[in-house]
């Protein structure tokens, strides 16, 4: 069967825990952690809500791009057990394909607790379960040389670097990536993957820690300002991607496909729940912006902010998803 979309990666069971009760504070010095969140050691927490939602990287962009109308499998590993099979239903009623989903027994599925303090931001404390057993079949590369996308999230346990191997290798597809942590920390095993990128998608952070790496095993890598978006941009582009994403929160994000860049400010959202997905619906709006608007980055990057800004005034990282039906409200003439 032919996908349009294929993802890979995890999939989990978010429980959102909402309070203000923490303590904001900065941290300059270190680039990788300029903002943290405390509480008094020892206090009990005051809880202002909790919510119980689904997430994963594989699983949120799986879940917006079949809403916007995307034909879509998602490979992802669950348990054998109730958390899964709820995961499971959920691929089932937002029409992802499952057939390509993988029950692994003797584990539990993975699940996630999310905090969402000051200004709606969050910090995610993360199970992986049954996401660190993933790996690629033969058939799932058979499967995977038909579709036209294959979209890469963060990849957990011991399989993750022959998981990247495979799905970059196949011949045919255009194949993008939003690394997680195990990868950003890993980029000697990394490195040799990113020219075969087609677009590679990081937030600010992730991409100082990446330029970081490459400085680091290179003494002839590029040098860029740490603050300068374009010199960043370019210092990835320069590791093989064809086009580099990097979104920055509040200051929006930034395109280089190689002959041009593109910057897309965010909007302003009428209601602001908490950001848990944002980053997968941006990136995943991103790529089917591409194919609906036959390559036009700022349509993409337009698409990309306006879903996110439609997540955001929902809890949970899939409940405020815009739908097929919403792309003709979406007024392209106010791209700036």
């Amino acid at each position: 069967m032919k996908y349009d979309v294929i993802t890979i990666g995890g999939s989990v069971e978010d429980i959102t825990f909402y309070t203000n009760e923490g303590v904001l504070l900065d941290s300059h010095k270190d680039f990788l952690k300029q903002k943290l969140l405390a509480f008094e050691y020892g206090a009990k927490i005051k809880i202002d809500g909790v919510s119980m939602s689904y997430g994963g990287g594989a699983a949120n962009a799986a879940v917006n791009l079949a809403r916007l109308g995307f034909k879509v499998a998602a490979i992802t590993a669950l348990g054998d057990d109730e958390r899964g099979r709820k995961i499971l239903g959920n691929f089932k009623k937002q029409k992802v394909a499952t057939n390509l989903v993988k029950k692994i027994k003797n584990i539990e599925t993975g699940f996630s607790f999310v905090l969402v303090g000051q200004n709606h931001e969050h910090i995610v404390f993360s199970d992986r379960g049954a996401n660190q057993e993933l790996r690629l079949s033969v058939g799932d590369l058979k499967t995977l040389k038909n579709t036209n996308y294959i979209y890469l999230t963060s990849l957990f346990g011991k399989y993750w670097e022959e998981t990247l191997k495979k799905a970059s290798a196949v011949k045919g597809p255009k194949i993008v990536w939003n690394p997680g942590r195990i990868q950003l920390g890993n980029f000697k095993k990394i490195v040799n993957y990113l020219p075969k990128i087609d677009i590679l998608f990081l937030n600010k952070d992730e991409a100082l820690e990446l330029v970081l790496a490459a400085s680091a095993s290179s003494r002839n890598f590029l040098k860029v300002g740490l603050d300068n978006i374009q010199k960043l941009l370019l210092a990835l582009k320069s590791l093989g991607p064809k086009a580099v994403v990097i979104t920055n929160g509040q200051k929006g994000a930034d395109v280089y496909d190689g002959q041009k860049f593109y910057h897309q400010a965010i909007l302003k959202e009428q209601r602001r729940v908490d950001t848990t997905g944002v980053g997968d619906a941006f990136n995943s709006s991103v790529v089917a912006g591409l194919e609906l608007y036959k390559g036009d980055w700022h349509k993409a990057m337009y698409l990309g902010v306006y879903n996110a800004a439609s997540l955001i005034a929902q809890p949970g990282a899939q409940n405020g998803l815009i739908s097929k039906s919403d792309l003709k409200k979406i007024k392209f003439n106010k791209i700036k």
